[in-house]
């Protein structure tokens, strides 16, 4: 992992400022079009959350290892928490704590480069909470709260982690960053697209917002994202950026479609925006929940056929 800081690499510099040009312009344009529709107005109050979150955060990854990881960490268990209030666990301190020392764990394991280590934590998690009911002399739905710990802690902690991962890969920061802002476009484009052309829900019980047309246009629109942007991998020949466009578009709507599944399941409607101080933040981690370790071993197996020269 890099120990040096990328505040001081011109392409870190010139990511962080079109970032932030970006979202400047945009919620520009929002702030003047935000009392013509509802929908525009929540998307006014998103950027602007972005605005001010967002140079925190890249500040933050700029700096030094183990910062980045450190970052990560703290999304990861902030994920968390959120989602066992969403389910209503919250209050079930042994499990809540757990997994939140089991996070910091992973995040060890991925500093100290214990890959096997990182692996196995799923299962001694799940060992460790089947203990939980016996300490407690309790069974009251424990058998509940086992298992949506244990979904936790793979969809917000193990599986976003792979991210911590990819750090450790050459311009890891880049890569992650790259990963971000690939599904960002993807499923805002394809919300976008689909709330205004799109007829075929296929998945409507689900995810009404989920269209054919929509998810084609998203698909477009992120192999040109993958492609414009390709400067920022270490190998930018074809198969790394387009395995890039694939698992974010297919496996990052994934994500999104199982905690739709869960929200749905819960009578919870998530407002798919960020906004600070309402708790959504797990509707920007739910696109890695699957695509981050897929593309971590995807990127593994392309590293060792297509070796940088």
């Amino acid at each position: 992992m890099n120990d040096t800081s990328l505040w001081s690499e011109a392409l870190y510099r010139e990511t962080v400022g079109l970032v932030i040009i970006f979202l400047l312009v945009t919620g520009s344009i929002l702030f003047v079009l935000r009392k013509k529709n509802p929908k525009l107005t929540t998307a006014w109050v998103s950027t602007k959350s972005w605005i001010f979150a967002a140079p925190i955060i890249l500040f933050f990854i700029g700096l030094p290892a183990p910062y980045p990881l450190f970052t990560l960490i703290l999304i990861s268990i902030f994920s968390a928490k959120t989602f066992f209030r969403m389910v209503g666990i919250y209050h079930r301190t042994w499990f809540v704590l757990l997994t939140y020392f089991f996070i910091f764990v992973l995040g060890y394991m991925i500093f100290e480069g214990k890959i096997k280590y990182f692996n196995l934590m799923p299962m001694i998690f799940l060992c460790a909470c089947a203990f939980i009911p016996i300490l407690r002399n309790s069974y009251t739905h424990m058998i509940q709260y086992i298992a949506l710990s244990l979904i936790c802690f793979i969809f917000m902690g193990w599986s976003f982690l792979h991210l911590g991962l990819i750090l450790n890969f050459d311009k890891g920061i880049y890569i992650c960053l790259y990963l971000y802002l690939l599904a960002e476009f993807s499923f805002n484009s394809a919300v976008f697209f689909g709330r205004f052309y799109g007829k075929y829900k296929v998945l409507d019980k689900i995810s009404p917002r989920f269209t054919i047309e929509g998810f084609i246009f998203s698909f477009i629109i992120t192999l040109l994202l993958a492609w414009g942007m390709r400067h920022m991998l270490p190998n930018r020949s074809e198969p790394f950026w387009l395995a890039s466009a694939l698992i974010i578009t297919f496996f990052g709507r994934c994500g999104d479609i199982i905690l739709s599944v869960i929200r749905r399941d819960l009578g919870i409607k998530d407002s798919g925006v960020f906004i600070i101080g309402r708790e959504d933040i797990l509707s920007r981690v739910d696109k890695f929940i699957f695509a981050a370790p897929i593309f971590y071993y995807t990127f593994k197996i392309l590293m060792q056929m297509y070796p940088v020269q």
